[in-house]
């Protein structure tokens, strides 16, 4: 009888490190090690792999700050990346969409939301554009909110 763990398929978060060298293909000789180190753990051992909001977010920003990546450029590689089947984002397909909104708050904010959302959370916000987000709300300063 097999145990329950052979049955179970293990999951796993790659870390930014991981993220921004599928992102960027650099240095080419370790993205080509990464990638099939990763497919291996894919179709030969059944891993799931994901990658988080917080990862995601420090992602495109080492992308802008460390290679000098545009925002759209950053986000167009990240939404590759977490498209492409090998890693999926951990908060589910919203992230995609989040990666080709051009409108409204920023990619953190929304990131921020479906985080909080995930674990069952309202986002409580101060910023107009952000609270716009389902599951997003200004936070009423009574007499004072403008």
């Amino acid at each position: 009888m097999p145990s329950v763990r052979s049955v179970m398929t293990r999951r796993c978060g790659i870390d930014t490190s991981i993220l921004v060298r599928l992102a960027t293909g650099e240095p080419a000789r370790e993205f080509d090690r990464i990638v099939a180190a990763l497919t291996r753990l894919v179709e030969a051992e059944h891993v799931a792999l994901f990658a988080g909001p917080m990862v995601i977010g420090e992602a495109y920003i080492a992308l802008q700050h460390h290679y000098g990546v545009s925002k759209p450029d950053a986000k167009a590689a990240l939404h590759s990346v977490l498209s492409s089947g090998l890693v999926a984002p951990s908060a589910g397909e919203e992230v995609l969409e989040a990666l080709s909104s051009r409108r409204g708050c920023g990619l953190l904010d929304r990131l921020i939301v479906l985080q909080y959302a995930g674990e069952g959370l309202e986002t409580l916000t101060l910023d107009r554009k952000m609270a716009a987000l389902p599951k997003a709300t200004r936070l009423p300063l009574g007499s004072t909110d403008r």
